[in-house]
C-alpha cells in the first residue's frame, strides 16, 4: 500500500529526511513518532505530494509519487484523507457545509452529499451541531469535524498530522478511537504524533524519527 525506499529530502541544503525506508501494508495502522522538527509533517506531505523529495522512491497505492505529473495528482489524492493539527475548517461555512464541501469538489451528487454528510457527522457524534460554525465549537469538536471531512469520501488511506496536538488527554484518546474505528473498517492509517501517552495507549507499529532519520521501527517490512 505505502512503500518508501531511501527517501531523502532537504530544504536549502539542510536535510529534513535522510534515507527513510519502511512499508505499510494495506489496512495497517502505523504511528510516526518523534519530537517537533523530526520530519513527521514533511513525511506526510510527501505521501500526499504536497512536497517533492530529492531522491529515493515513494509508492502509494501503486502510484510512483515522485513521477506523478501535476495534472495527475487527483489520481493519488482522491484515495487519501488528511487530518491536520489546526483543523483547517472554513470559518464562514457551517459544520455541515464544511463536510459537504469535500464531496462537492470531487463531483458527488447533491443527494449523496446530503446523506453522506449526515452519516459522517453522526459517526463522530456531531450531527446535532450540523448548523453551527467552527468557532462555535470546542477544539475537540472541531477536530471531529475535520475527521468527518477526511472520512466522508471513504478514502483508502488516512493521514493524520498531530491530530491531538492541541487537545487535552481525555479528548485525545477519543480522537485516537475514531482513527482506530476507521482502521477497523479497512482504512490504512498513518498517525503522526509526539504524544507518548497516545503511542502507549494505541499500541500500534511505530516508526520513530529524530532529526529526519529513523531511529527505531516496529513496522514489518
Amino acid at each position: 500500500m505505502i512503500q518508501l525506499y531511501n527517501v531523502f529530502k532537504s530544504y536549502q541544503g539542510n536535510p529534513a529526511l535522510t534515507d527513510i525506508s519502511f512499508i505499510v501494508r494495506r489496512g495497517g495502522f502505523v504511528f510516526v513518532a518523534g519530537p517537533s522538527g523530526a520530519g513527521k509533517s514533511t513525511l506526510l506531505k510527501i505521501l500526499f505530494r504536497w512536497e517533492s523529495y530529492d531522491r529515493g522512491q515513494v509508492l502509494v497505492n501503486g502510484i510512483n509519487v515522485g513521477k506523478l505529473k501535476p495534472n495527475k495528482l487527483h489520481l493519488l489524492r482522491r484515495h487519501i484523507g488528511v487530518v491536520f493539527q489546526d483543523y483547517k475548517l472554513l470559518a464562514g461555512k457551517t459544520i455541515f457545509e464544511n463536510v459537504a464541501f469535500a464531496q462537492e469538489i470531487v463531483g458527488t451528487s447533491k443527494k449523496a452529499i446530503r446523506f453522506q454528510t449526515w452519516e459522517a457527522l453522526k459517526n463522530v457524534g456531531l450531527s446535532h451541531k450540523k448548523d453551527a460554525y467552527p468557532l462555535q465549537l470546542s477544539g475537540g469538536e472541531q477536530q471531529r469535524v475535520a475527521i468527518a471531512r477526511a472520512l466522508v469520501n471513504s478514502p483508502e488511506i488516512l493521514l493524520a498530522d498531530e491530530p491531538t496536538g492541541n487537545l487535552d488527554p481525555e479528548i485525545s484518546f477519543e480522537i485516537l478511537k475514531l482513527f482506530e474505528q476507521a482502521n477497523r473498517k479497512g482504512m490504512t492509517v498513518i498517525f503522526a504524533t509526539h504524544n507518548q501517552d497516545i503511542l502507549h495507549r494505541g499500541d500500534h507499529p511505530t516508526v520513530s524519527l529524530k532529526r529526519g532519520k529513523v531511529v527505531d521501527s516496529r513496522v514489518l517490512s
